[in-house]
């Protein structure tokens, strides 16, 4: 494990992500499980990261891939059983690899029991308090309660048929309709929380990612957006209460006494407020969208990384660095666009023309900027393979509910969880639940591995470089002069260089080329590619 200067493991680790339903399959049913992440502890030691974050493997309907959970105390019957998990995070200690587990907390599935109490207790019940259950508007109570729409398209709300089988309540769902928002006014939702939060460090886990941790708390009277200044906060994000929520869960995680972390899906765009999820007693980390949102240009980078630590410094946070994950294009299609940036509904964007080679040379050289900047690295499941967002899966093998909410507008995000690769026998025992392209095979595990010049052994080399280089667990950052189109910055006496301009650059003097990206030419660093150096 690095240790930083501040003694704290997550300060400067290398964190996987795993979507469940998408890495290994060990029973040969099709679908990812523990089971298949068990049997592949082996890669994750030989990547040499410090930690693997689980999305979701609590039982759910899968209206949302997982984000729609029905028991937070358990394990869905699709990935395994709770003494797997338990057995898991016993072998990924044993390996060196820290668990860290997803918690949903902003909303539940429509099969939870709290929520179908709420269904069957009736209006102005203490079991409907935990969530948003309002009158509609108009005359029959037809018309939603206010104009809040779902982040997957169309209304916010649902009505529900009351016990007695008259037209009924409506229940806020910022996201499917089968994902009810909790009411985190209410003490018993609070209390639940702080006991799952409980149940799963009781059994090892050393933290949690907070599914959009900047949610939970709603501006009580439902404003109708409509209502608001167009530039200004919207009701349902950012809200201060939510503060007092992780402030509470911080005096659980540091009970334990054993240096877990919470790290934040926060997409707070104002650098200040971002902030306050960090302060001391707060959050650990969040997640920093921006780069992964910033195009491929030398401007914007520099931008995103001086905004980026000059957020955290003020409250002492550690900054995060990612290029994909479950939710967003793959940065390999990304960088291969003519357009690079990628904004928040970026995943909308298919079917136009991507230089896989090109989005190829830049994601191995983005790889090394952000393995090199100071913090801590994220590394979704495939990254290290090379994939690329397919899109082309049937529509009616299509699983993300944006696809069905949209009316088809919105492709959604099943062409990032395409399952893995792995080119072994497990490949072949089922079909897997997304349809994997032909062209997978030459990119996978096995295909690679042991090839210098693949994307996998790129990878290896990468991650197990920045763990030995005391250098890169510091502090310690300063840009470098350099010509238009170059990053240029120094980490306690390791050079970085990324070249994104067209033409080659000079290399500066060196006595050491400890990585590149792709290859030089001489002395020269071409176009799409990094290198650090001593």
């Amino acid at each position: 494990m690095p240790v930083t200067e501040s003694g704290a493991w997550w300060r400067s680790a290398a964190i996987y992500q795993i979507y469940p339903r998408s890495f290994a399959d060990g029973n040969g049913d099709g679908t990812g499980d523990i089971a298949g992440i068990r049997a592949r502890l082996d890669h994750l030691r030989g990547l040499r990261v410090d930690a693997i974050w689980i999305s979701p493997w609590y039982p759910s309907p899968m209206a949302d891939g997982g984000y729609d959970v029905a028991d937070y105390r358990n394990i869905d019957p699709v990935f395994g059983t709770l003494a797997e998990a338990e057995a898991l995070i016993e072998e990924a200690h044993a390996a060196g690899i820290r668990v860290i587990v997803d918690i949903v907390p902003n909303h539940c599935s429509d099969r939870h029991p709290w929520f179908q109490q709420a269904l069957a207790a009736g209006p102005g019940s203490p079991e409907r308090d935990r969530f948003w259950f309002r009158p509609g508007r108009g005359e029959s109570g037809n018309l939603p309660p206010n104009d809040w729409q779902s982040n997957f398209g169309g209304a916010g709300w649902r009505r529900i048929t009351e016990p007695d089988g008259t037209p009924g309540e409506w229940y806020l769902h910022r996201f499917a309709p089968e994902q009810p928002d909790f009411n985190w006014d209410n003490t018993e939702v609070r209390a639940e929380f702080e006991s799952v939060l409980r149940f799963w460090l009781d059994r090892g886990v050393d933290g949690f990612r907070i599914d959009v941790a900047d949610n939970l708390a709603k501006d009580p009277a439902l404003p109708d957006v409509a209502t608001l200044p167009a530039d200004g906060p919207r009701p349902w994000d950012d809200q201060d209460g939510v503060h007092e929520i992780y402030r509470e869960w911080r005096k659980i995680l540091d009970s334990y006494g054993r240096d877990a972390v919470f790290v934040g899906e926060v997409w707070t765009a104002d650098p200040e407020r971002f902030a306050r999820y960090l302060r001391p007693d707060e959050l650990h980390t969040a997640f920093n969208f921006p780069l992964l949102q910033s195009p491929w240009e030398e401007g914007a980078l520099r931008r995103v990384v001086d905004a980026t630590l000059a957020a955290h410094a003020p409250v002492g946070a550690t900054a995060t660095w990612v290029l994909s994950n479950h939710d967003t294009t793959r940065h390999v299609t990304r960088y291969g666009r003519t357009d690079t940036s990628y904004a928040l509904d970026g995943r909308r964007v298919h079917g136009v023309p991507v230089d896989l080679a090109v989005g190829t040379r830049r994601a191995r050289a983005a790889a090394l900027l952000t393995m090199a900047l100071p913090g801590c690295v994220y590394v979704y499941q495939g990254d290290e393979l090379g994939l690329w967002e397919v899109e082309g899966i049937p529509d009616h093998l299509r699983q993300d509910p944006a696809f069905a909410q949209s009316g088809g507008t919105d492709l959604g995000r099943d062409g990032c969880r395409v399952p893995l690769p792995w080119g072994d026998a497990a490949d072949s025992l089922a079909a897997p639940w997304l349809p994997q392209p032909a062209a997978f095979a030459a990119y996978s595990v096995a295909a690679q591995a042991g090839d210098p010049d693949s994307m996998l052994e790129f990878y290896r080399r990468a991650l197990r470089r920045r763990r030995s280089e005391p250098a890169l667990h510091s502090a310690e950052f300063a840009w470098l002069d350099s010509g238009p189109g170059v990053l240029a910055f120094d980490r306690g006496g390791v050079r970085v260089l990324v070249n994104l301009s067209d033409s080659d650059v000079p290399l500066p003097v060196h006595t050491e080329v400890l990585l590149v990206s792709g290859p030089l030419d001489g002395d020269m660093l071409p176009p799409d590619t990094s290198v650090w150096l001593r």
